[in-house]
């Protein structure tokens, strides 16, 4: 089913409901609104069993073999798997969240993969108003869950520009203030994304001045650290400087969708791990997520300029393209970055203006006579754009995958078909296929583990009092449909998606149900008074 088709699907059904909804009687003290019944249930922290799931109003009420007393309504689930809903740890769905349309404020490509909990305003982006986020669920209704991040690069941008230099001393005072403010309204922690101008212009030492602002308030820090690669300090550098944020600012670690990105760093995910595992046992907190894909997805300016050409935002990286001698000097470290991405084939077009989406550079290159790294700077004239960049090896994402510490993430944004597929993709190629972990490390590393991580009070597990994100999928036909040629198809093989309480998905469809909430982290006390 195309997207504008499930749209008027989706409308006709939140009219319909609207129309025809009548209220019910009430429950005896014995009867659930809802049960589940006869599925495999993985409840995120224990052996897979088969029975039943019961929900009563917006919490799970029963979890065991068999539901006592009665049910309003019964959802056969034999022969699926039931699982809490899905925790998205990493994405950028902030402006579907936030946008005017209802249907896409749903955020269907989640729904229709079990995803029930984003967080939001990773990589540095997220804003700095916290309040403003969180709460406009109330008013514009959602169909996820979803956690906020207040964004390094957000305060940053709005205090400093975009410029390459340190902030005065007031400017750094009032920096903190903006990440204070945030934490206290609700924001779960701090994140940064160092590879990008103007966070990469940032010295260690002002984003441990920062993140301490989010410990003392309880909070997480969350890094894109500032090179997956080799285009600066390297990738074991920028672990080493995540995990020195995080014990010098005094809050717990998390490396945004890890990797080893570039032919620079195949192979380095054994000693990246060790770094990381040293560190906790050492006592410190660290974990991180990753995404089931070879291909991470950026701009093209990230992928093949550096910093410096940045420095003062778009105007001035355009004045540069015009000074013959900037570009003398610009040219040699663009075809360096193209080389540890893996070439021009390696570069795939996946937003921007509607006649390079789809490919490559590689190809555009070739149609318009040019070599590639002038075909990237007339691209880049012409309008920012996005590229899906392929360029990890298929060892390391599963030597990261088998660690305990990692969790399922998507990065979902549009263009990739991680937005639409990626924890399908997970099941279906590192799990059923390549038998890289279990399923019941898969359904954990997913749930419980972020839940437990981030402290999600009651949610990523199926207990009693807990709740009810629940998800049943079909274990057969669970799978993406999404690659990169189309990458905005649903997934399939998920049958019923509960959102506290409320069924969003039924019999492999939207209902259009919007019952997703904001979820503020609760300060740590007296950090606010």
């Amino acid at each position: 089913m195309d997207v504008r088709k499930l749209k008027r699907r989706v409308c006709a059904a939140m009219a319909a409901t609207a129309l025809t909804a009548t209220p019910l009687l009430a429950a005896s003290a014995a009867e659930a609104d809802l049960v589940l019944k006869g599925g495999t249930i993985y409840t995120g922290a224990a052996a897979a069993f088969i029975g039943d799931v019961a929900i009563t109003g917006d919490r799970i009420s029963y979890v065991g073999k068999k539901a006592p007393g009665g049910a309003r309504r019964v959802i056969d689930a034999k022969g699926l798997i039931v699982a809490p809903g899905f925790i998205d740890t990493h994405t950028h769905v902030d402006s579907m969240i936030a946008g005017d349309d209802a249907t896409e404020r749903l955020v269907l490509p989640f729904l229709m993969q079990g995803v029930t909990t984003a967080f939001i305003g990773n990589d540095g982006y997220g804003d700095p108003d916290t309040a403003k986020v969180l709460g406009s669920a109330a008013v514009r209704p959602v169909g996820i869950n979803y956690a906020a991040y207040v964004g390094f690069g957000a305060v940053r941008t709005k205090i400093v520009g975009q410029d390459d230099r340190a902030p005065t001393a007031a400017e750094l005072s009032e920096m903190k203030a903006h990440v204070a403010s945030a934490m206290c309204s609700g924001a779960l922690g701090f994140s940064t994304g160092l590879f990008y101008a103007p966070q990469s212009f940032a010295k260690q030492d002002e984003v441990i001045a920062l993140a301490k602002e989010a410990a003392i308030r309880g909070g997480i820090y969350d890094s894109h650290i500032r090179d997956e690669s080799s285009y600066t300090i390297g990738l074991s550098a920028a672990i080493d400087e995540a995990i020195t944020v995080g014990r010098e600012a005094g809050l717990p670690a998390h490396i945004a969708h890890i990797k080893a990105l570039g032919v620079d760093v195949h192979g380095q995910a054994p000693a990246i791990i060790a770094k990381i595992e040293a560190a906790r046992a050492a006592g410190q907190i660290v974990h991180a997520d990753q995404y089931p894909w070879s291909a991470s997805g950026t701009g093209l300016s990230a992928s093949l300029l550096p910093r410096w050409a940045e420095d003062g935002g778009r105007n001035a990286m355009l004045k540069r393209f015009d000074a013959p001698e900037t570009l003398a000097r610009l040219r040699p470290e663009m075809r360096e970055n193209l080389r540890r991405r893996g070439g021009a084939a390696s570069l795939l077009i996946t937003s921007g203006p509607d006649d390079l989406v789809g490919k490559t550079l590689e190809a555009i290159a070739k149609e318009s006579g040019a070599e590639p790294i002038d075909a990237a700077i007339a691209i880049l004239r012409r309008a920012p754009v996005g590229v899906a960049s392929f360029n990890q090896s298929e060892a390391d994402i599963a030597a990261f995958m088998k660690q305990p510490w990692v969790m399922t993430s998507s990065d979902g944004s549009m263009g990739h078909p991680r937005l639409y597929g990626s924890y399908a993709r997970k099941y279906e190629t590192y799990v059923k296929t390549n038998k890289v972990i279990p399923l019941r490390d898969f359904i954990e590393r997913s749930t419980a583990l972020p839940a437990d991580a981030f402290s999600l009070r009651d949610r990523g597990t199926l207990k009693p009092g807990a709740f009810a994100d629940v998800i049943a999928f079909d274990p057969a036909t669970y799978a993406p449909r999404a690659d990169f040629a189309q990458p905005a198809l649903f997934a399939k093989g998920v049958r019923t998606v509960i959102v506290n309480g409320k069924v969003a998905v039924e019999d492999g469809a939207p209902t259009g149900l919007s019952a997703g909430r904001g979820l503020p982290r609760t300060p740590k006390a007296g950090a606010c008074a």
